[in-house]
């Protein structure tokens, strides 16, 4: 597979599919980015499993950390590398000895290693790299629309705020029902008639 881009029904499908994600370099620190995006997959109902061998005997979220993917004492269905490009080839070495085999092993934005790609791939591991699966989750529930980020609509109103306990489903590809090759074809068209 080539990893510079990515049809967004295979991302929705895999974040339509897993349920248990460890992320390897998960940190308690409020001002991280691992911890928005583990909290942010938390509060979406995803089994969350904090692991980095510096944290045991912390938790993030009510989550206890655990020291390494070996440690986690049920099946993993994906693992979320959030460390550096250099360590993401043993991080996945790590969740190949796993059994069962995670479905998925996502790098994290900025993340990428080919030749870890290309050998889990090999046994059968679906591979997502630079991508943020918060921000993924966000874009396509249109949850990210909310706060008028990548709407496409320029506009003097306020984005509706969303109610206590709703959830898009990513499923649905926005808010309003419109579908996003929809809104591409509209961007296409005022931007070749200029």
């Amino acid at each position: 597979m080539i990893h510079d881009s990515y049809d967004d029904a295979y991302i929705r499908a895999i974040l339509n599919s897993v349920k248990t994600i460890a992320m390897v370099g998960a940190s308690p620190n409020n001002v991280r980015p691992s911890y928005f995006a583990f909290k942010y997959l938390s509060e979406r109902g995803y089994d969350m499993i904090p692991v980095n061998p510096g944290q045991v005997g912390k938790s993030l979220v009510g989550k206890p950390f655990v020291a390494a993917l070996a440690d986690i004492p049920r099946p993993v269905d994906m693992v979320d590398v959030f460390r550096a490009s250099d360590r993401a080839g043993a991080i996945v070495a790590e969740a190949l000895r796993l059994s069962p085999l995670p479905k998925v092993i996502w790098m994290q934005l900025g993340v990428r290693d080919d030749a870890a790609a290309a050998e889990a791939e090999a046994r059968g591991v679906k591979v997502v790299m630079n991508r943020c699966p918060k921000i993924e989750y966000g874009r396509l529930s249109s949850e990210i629309n909310w706060m008028g980020v990548n709407s496409r609509t320029l506009s003097a109103r306020r984005a509706p705020v969303p109610t206590v306990g709703m959830r898009l489903s990513l499923d649905r590809a926005s808010v309003s029902g419109a579908a996003t090759p929809a809104a591409d074809r509209a961007a296409r068209t005022s931007t070749d008639e200029t």
